[in-house]
């Protein structure tokens, strides 16, 4: 299984969730409308075959509602896998799960080959044996998946020396990212993001100090576009094309590893589950080539050296294009895994999945809330904000 870890830039945070409260107000969620918004985007053809995967007591309101929209569209209920809730019980032995995944990954994978579809609801990970099997014959070509993560895995970020919203302030932005976003507007700028990245240098600065250069040539650009018909899974080319995100917001490409220069720099940031302060890694040809920091470098250290040498790379470049996930000026944390509007992300580690070479398991998301974004002469972010852009 892959090992992510994740921090967020100036801001940046490690991983935060909001603590559940019993007096915490509850938002009421539209289980109609999003059911109706996630078949929409799939845009299912008669006949289409549809499993939910699910994770007990985790948006178990939306699953009937989610099942009679996609008879409504024609498509075919096929029903719902639930993963093993978690936390499991104390008294099990781990050893007994380890033993048990990988048959029930490859029965999975058999019984699952003629399914057309299938949505990933809260609390379903690649690391139950269902979503791996799904993703084994999405790695073959067959089928497409909706990613439907809400907050449960992980997707808000808090920033330093700010609080996540609770939890109903982040539902009510989710479900306005989804029901609200303009698809056809999001898509078409994302595609100009691609033709403008073709044959030019992205350069992305911050005012700590950031500065990296890179080209992606013909690399293939995954677009988060919400878009998750079988026609667009047909067109893809890797993995996560076939794995569409809602809500919807960000394009992600894996550059070409020899054009990657510069540095990028962290303000208080967590590695190797320690605090790291100013932290500044240096990338030569894509690969991490030098580590300083003013408090904490140790950590940092620790962290790479804990990975497979040939991860120690430069994995992905992702910005953010959606308005109605951008960061708030007032209480601002990062929704949605930086899918808003002028965020960055410059990952280390793995890129196998966006069609690089860096292999090795080892992956580190890492959010920007303050870069400017050049490709070739022309601004597209600015301060953390994009650029207001014509027709």
């Amino acid at each position: 299984m892959t090992r992510r870890t994740i921090a967020a830039s100036a801001l940046v945070a490690a991983l935060a969730m909001p603590s559940p409260a019993a007096a915490q107000p509850q938002l009421t969620l539209d289980w109609p409308a999003m059911a109706d918004r996630l078949v929409t985007q799939l845009a299912l053809e008669p006949g289409e075959r549809v499993l939910l995967l699910a994770a007990p007591g985790m948006f178990d309101d939306l699953i009937p509602h989610l099942r009679y929209a996609v008879m409504q569209a024609d498509g075919v209920d096929i029903g719902v896998i639930d993963v093993l809730r978690e936390p499991f019980p104390e008294h099990w032995d781990t050893a007994v799960l380890t033993a048990g995944a990988g048959p029930s990954r490859d029965a999975y994978r058999s019984m699952l080959r003629e399914f057309d579809v299938a949505i990933m609801l809260p609390g379903a990970t690649p690391g139950h044996p269902a979503y791996a099997a799904l993703q084994d014959l999405l790695r073959a070509d067959q089928g497409r998946t909706v990613h439907f993560h809400w907050v449960e895995n992980g997707s808000a970020f808090s920033l330093p020396g700010q609080p996540l919203p609770p939890r109903h302030e982040i539902d009510a932005a989710y479900q306005r990212a989804l029901l609200d976003t303009d698809y056809r507007a999001l898509a078409a700028m994302q595609r100009r993001f691609e033709e403008a990245m073709r044959g030019e240098e992205i350069r992305v600065t911050s005012p700590l100090g950031t500065d990296l250069r890179f080209q992606i040539g013909d690399r293939p650009v995954n677009r988060q576009d919400g878009d998750a018909s079988a026609a667009r899974a047909d067109n893809g080319v890797i993995l996560i094309d076939r794995e569409i995100e809602l809500p919807a917001g960000a394009i992600r490409v894996a550059p070409i590893e020899e054009t990657v220069e510069g540095t990028i720099v962290f303000p208080l940031s967590q590695w190797d589950g320690r605090p790291v302060d100013d932290l500044t890694i240096r990338i030569e040809r894509g690969r991490v080539v030098g580590v300083r920091a003013a408090t904490g470098q140790a950590a940092a250290e620790a962290e790479l050296a804990s990975v497979p040498e040939e991860a120690r790379a430069f994995r992905e470049f992702a910005l953010g294009f959606n308005p109605l996930l951008a960061v708030p000026d007032r209480n601002p944390w990062i929704p949605y895994y930086g899918y808003g509007a002028g965020v960055v992300r410059l990952s280390l580690g793995d890129n196998s999945e966006l069609g690089g070479t860096v292999a090795g398991g080892y992956v580190r998301w890492n959010f920007f809330t303050d870069t400017t974004v050049t490709v070739g002469e022309e601004v597209w972010v600015r301060d953390g904000r994009l650029v207001p852009r014509g027709p």
